[in-house]
């Protein structure tokens, strides 16, 4: 149960860095080997971190056996492809978000883990946040009464760059999925899949959506969702109840504050003392699944990820987004 997880990375891009930081902060856990189609860049990556190995094939890293588990971090049309090859080799996966890139690849993803017996987890870290832990601690205990709407934005202003990631639709750049998903995973973790959806957006030149405005509805409330990569804005998560509102601060998805607004009494806005970026609360849960031999998580569930990846889904096919 104390066992050592050895860790592996597949693609060494900005978010990689932030995951392998925080997993040095974590006892019983090591990062011992890196991959990127470059082997100087895995290299240079593996050197800052104290990787032990490091590769310029995700294949020769998924036969590696001295791996328990990898975080996959390539862009998200390749998480289908790469949770696959892990899942083969029976190495656990943390997939970043998007799972992938429509349901029928999450299906694929979820049914070769059930088939292999092996740990595959979408890596959505606001779950495991604490300041989102406490909000939905706090829905569930009915502090304010009934939920009756939900706002939460996610947005920066980005200057259009078509060799970038961000903006390649063939990766699955574009607001929706790459920021879109938070404001989404927002009202499906507290209100649940939605009766109907309206949405429409805005695309940038090569067809990658540059804003999506969503409004989710349900039987007694409803969730007015943003995402955009045209205009900085406040990135909060708010809210509104029968006797009070309780908003998560600017950057809601990301270790954040929350200020509590009650009808009648004091306003109060609580500090949670971050001292990491916030990778390793999902981590040290996966560690933990991974050390007791679960095969799914029982709070980023395979029925979450497929509720998150078929509402993403239904949005892109009224707005006619096509990868």
């Amino acid at each position: 149960m104390n066992k050592t997880i050895n860790w592996g990375i597949i693609g060494l891009g900005n978010i990689a860095h932030k995951f392998a930081t925080d997993l040095l902060t974590i006892e019983g856990a090591k990062l011992y080997a890196v991959a990127s189609r470059n082997q100087d860049k895995a290299d240079t990556f593996a050197l800052k971190y104290n990787a032990t190995k490091a590769y310029s094939s995700y294949e020769d890293l998924a036969k590696d056996s001295n791996i328990d588990a990898v975080y996959i971090a390539t862009p998200h049309a390749l998480h289908k492809e790469n949770t696959l090859l892990c899942l083969e080799h029976n190495i656990a996966v943390l997939c970043e978000k998007p799972f992938a890139m429509n349901s029928l690849e999450v299906a694929e993803m979820i049914a070769k883990a059930k088939e292999k017996n092996v740990l595959l987890m979408e890596a959505l870290w606001t779950y495991f946040l604490p300041h989102y832990k406490y909000v939905l601690n706090a829905i569930e205990s009915n502090v304010y009464g009934k939920m009756v709407k939900l706002e939460a934005d996610f947005g920066f202003n980005r200057a259009f760059d078509n060799t970038s990631r961000l903006f390649n639709k063939s990766l699955g750049g574009g607001s929706l999925l790459d920021i879109g998903i938070y404001p989404i995973f927002a009202a499906l973790s507290t209100l649940g899949l939605p009766k109907t959806i309206k949405a429409e957006a805005t695309y940038f030149e090569n067809g990658a959506d540059s804003s999506c405005n969503m409004t989710f509805y349900y039987s007694n409330s409803k969730a007015i969702l943003k995402s955009t990569l045209i205009e900085d804005t406040a990135t909060q998560a708010i809210f509104y109840f029968e006797k009070g509102i309780i908003k998560i601060n600017t950057q809601f998805h990301a270790p954040s504050t929350v200020t509590l607004i009650p009808n009648e009494g004091k306003k109060e806005t609580i500090d949670f003392n971050y001292k990491t970026i916030g990778y390793n609360y999902e981590t040290i849960h996966f560690n933990e699944l991974l050390r007791q031999g679960k095969t799914e998580s029982d709070v980023m569930s395979f029925e979450f990820s497929k509720q998150l990846i078929s509402t993403l889904d239904a949005v892109r096919k009224q707005i006619n987004l096509e990868y």
